[in-house]
């Protein structure tokens, strides 16, 4: 370990000591397009006298700088071609190159590889595994298509766990079309006599070649992809459709939209009902039940609408009658005849992936071209003993029931079980809601979760933040929720409990384990930019591709999905999650869009904050709704904005303004120049640009404005204005 130490003080003392003498000696100018042309003719007569030591210092020479990463590999390169010509320049380069990089490689290993990987070992463990898996394939990708500079490759890949004698190997292999491609340039480069020979024809095409190789390299590495994924399944002479998506949800049900609408062949397979969670278990429902329950929370708020009292009875089962109604109303929408009549076969049975170009349904085998993954996600149910003891709800089996639970204990503090849980407060459960974190919506500020978590202890709700679901237990007909806090525990009374701690992707059981598509570390499919699996031809959208689980959010993948796998051959698209609203619709609403404070902070992004409070605003004030604020960041000294959170009546429908400002780089200055109609609810975007503006009026400016003002006012009228006068009260 002793001797391992002091040699690697040695090469650390080596490595800085020639680094010094390049750049004290400002050896760099020597590797420069200009010195290279004047020194042509020395360069070229010294090679045919001495080929052999011109070869060799030159290599030496290379070897060194591409070993210590220091700058001028490019003008070597083009150098080696003007000395030795293309084909000799070629070997020569080839050689010295990977020499130089498989030494600069061992350096990084030698170096840092052993500090790194017991620092960050457990972080890069996927990457150590992928080297391991499929190393070389990376290193060769990265070879041929330059995305990073090359001393960067090679420092990076010394600290992973791949063989030198691979990496050598790849490298030279790797390396050889783009060393040609610039060798190549560097023959014509030597041609040059005068300004027309820019022109001639060589050198335009040498330059022409350099601009394209990195799309034919990126072509080339695609094609050898595939057939390393795709080549192990037999592909079909002819192909029943164009594409197959799995999954009549939000994501399946637009994919499938947009495929018919460009005259494609498309089937849907769905195995239970169209419209997927949004309309039978999700969206609707939730929002129909919310709406329900608002209006019996009008009926409490009666005094502030000026009436002495209200009572409302009603029914729970018709209650829960009417959501089902509302379902039903929206379900023609995505209803398997609407589909058929757009184009779309639909397949109702349960879907199995058998091969890139295949799916069985029902016994019978389909072929594709392409398919999209589409299949949605689950209420994740955590292990808590004695839960699968008694009947748990979830937002799947929630709307079954008919009976209102007297008191009910709702654990998870996210957008569905803080919805659910002022819901059936205002429906006249004694609800409780366990959330393990230090606060419910946890995703907001915390002044905007705040609000929330007052607004439902106003109304009754006993939120138990902190708090850890550990056991359900009976105690004789009495059902408990047993919850660890600080030290000890809490016990939590129920008739039901309704379990919203989040969604897990639908991965598993219809073949993707089979054939081997990668699953991320939260449960995901594992898809690059353009929604693409590790196979090809296979895409995904929706909840089951992540990173955000919202209808809209599936809807706007599957247009990069369904395009991507239709057109990608000649035009491919990156999906763009630059500006994701969402909104949680509890009361008030809480709607954002971009980064909040928190988000800001944890990523080091400068910001300034302008907060506009809606007691403020008229048509708030009109409705009894005046509470709540708007709040957004911009770049500091800029109108640019970064993020906006909303919370107030109707926060989900104001805040698309914002959305679109976002989208299209539209600053505040430009919403404060807008007309909004008044008394809106809206004109708080307006106010809020109001204030930003007020926070950044040019103050000496203004000092000056009122001076002259001031001066106007002390200005004496002038003798003409003054006859005019007199005339006029004469006559």
């Amino acid at each position: 370990m002793k001797n391992k130490s002091i040699t690697r003080i040695i090469v650390i003392l080596v490595v800085a000591a020639l680094a010094v003498i390049f750049f004290a000696f400002d050896l760099g100018q020597y590797l420069t397009l200009e010195q290279l042309k004047a020194r042509q003719q020395d360069l070229t007569t010294g090679y045919q006298a001495h080929k052999g030591a011109a070869i060799a210092i030159y290599m030496a020479i290379y070897i060194v700088t591409t070993a210590l990463s220091l700058p001028g590999a490019t003008i070597l390169t083009l150098a080696g071609a003007v000395i030795f010509g293309l084909w000799v320049g070629l070997v020569v380069v080839s050689f010295a190159s990977t020499i130089g990089a498989t030494l600069a490689f061992l350096v990084s290993r030698f170096l840092l590889r052993d500090y790194v990987q017991q620092r960050f070992g457990s972080r890069l463990a996927a990457v150590n595994e992928g080297v391991r898996k499929d190393g070389a394939f990376y290193l060769f990708t990265l070879r041929l298509v330059p995305i990073f500079p090359f001393f960067m490759i090679n420092l990076a890949m010394g600290l992973t766990p791949i063989r030198t004698g691979l990496y050598y190997l790849v490298s030279q292999i790797g390396m050889l079309p783009g060393t040609f491609v610039y060798v190549n340039a560097g023959t014509q480069l030597a041609k040059i006599d005068s300004l027309q020979g820019i022109l001639s024809p060589g050198l335009l095409f040498s330059f022409a070649l350099l601009g394209i190789f990195p799309l034919i390299a990126r072509k080339t590495v695609e094609i050898i992809r595939a057939r390393k994924v795709l080549g192990k399944y037999p592909k079909p002479d002819r192909f029943d459709y164009n594409l197959i998506v799995i999954g009549a949800g939000a994501a399946g049900l637009v994919t499938a939209y947009i495929a018919a609408a460009v005259k494609a062949k498309v089937a849907l397979i769905e195995k239970h009902r169209m419209g997927g969670d949004c309309l039978n278990t999700g969206c609707v429902p939730s929002k129909a039940l919310i709406r329900s329950a608002k209006m019996l929370s009008y009926a409490a708020r009666a005094k502030e609408f000026g009436f002495k009292s209200a009572r409302v009875t009603f029914d729970f089962a018709e209650v829960m009658e009417r959501v089902q109604r509302v379902i039903q109303k929206v379900e023609p929408h995505d209803s398997v005849e609407r589909y058929t009549r757009l184009g779309v076969e639909v397949i109702r049975g349960k879907a199995r992936i058998t091969s890139p170009w295949t799916v069985e349904v029902s016994g019978k085998i389909l072929t594709t071209r392409s398919m999209v993954i589409a299949t949605g996600a689950r209420p994740f149910v955590p292990p808590i003993p004695g839960l699968d003891q008694v009947r748990y709800l979830t937002s799947d089996n929630v709307w079954e029931l008919r009976r209102l639970p007297g008191r009910l204990a709702v654990l998870g503090g996210g957008p569905i079980g803080s919805e659910l849980t002022q819901a059936f407060a205002r429906l006249g459960s004694a609800v409780t809601q366990v959330e393990m974190a230090p606060r419910i919506m946890g995703r907001e500020d915390p002044e905007i979760s705040d609000i929330v978590r007052r607004r439902f202890e106003a109304e009754g709700v006993r939120v138990l933040t902190g708090h850890r679901a550990k056991a359900v237990i009976t105690e004789g007909d009495q059902k408990i929720l047993v919850c660890a806090h600080e030290g000890g525990e809490v016990r939590v009374p129920f008739d039901e409990i309704l379990v919203a701690v989040g969604r897990a992707p639908n991965t598993h059981g219809f073949g993707l384990e089979e054939l081997g598509v990668e699953i991320g570390a939260r449960g995901t499919i594992e898809t690059n930019a353009l929604l693409q699996t590790g196979f090809p031809n296979i895409y995904c959208a929706g909840d089951v591709a992540g990173p955000y689980q919202f209808t809209h959010t599936a809807s706007h993948q599957a247009w990069y999905a369904a395009v991507n796998a239709l057109f990608g051959t000649f035009r491919r698209f990156r999906a763009d999650y630059r500006v994701i609203p969402w909104a949680t619709y509890t009361d008030p609403e809480v709607a954002r869009v971009g980064l909040n404070e928190t988000e800001a902070r944890e990523k080091g992004v400068p910001y300034e904050v302008t907060t506009y409070g809606i007691d403020d605003l008229d048509r708030a004030i009109a409705d009894s709704e005046d509470h709540g604020l708007v709040r957004v960041l911009t770049r500091p000294g800029t109108d640019r904005i970064l993020g906006v959170t909303i919370v107030g009546a109707h926060a989900s429908d104001i805040i698309a303004e914002y959305v679109a400002a976002m989208k299209h780089s539209i600053g505040l200055n430009k919403i404060l120049g807008t007309i909004h109609i008044y008394p809106t609810l809206a004109e708080a975007n307006k106010a809020a640009a109001g204030e930003w503006k007020r926070a950044h009026a040019p103050e000496k400016v203004l000092r000056w404005v009122k001076k002259y003002h001031a001066w106007r006012r002390k200005e004496k009228s002038s003798p003409t204005l003054r006859e005019d006068k007199l005339s006029s009260h004469k006559g």
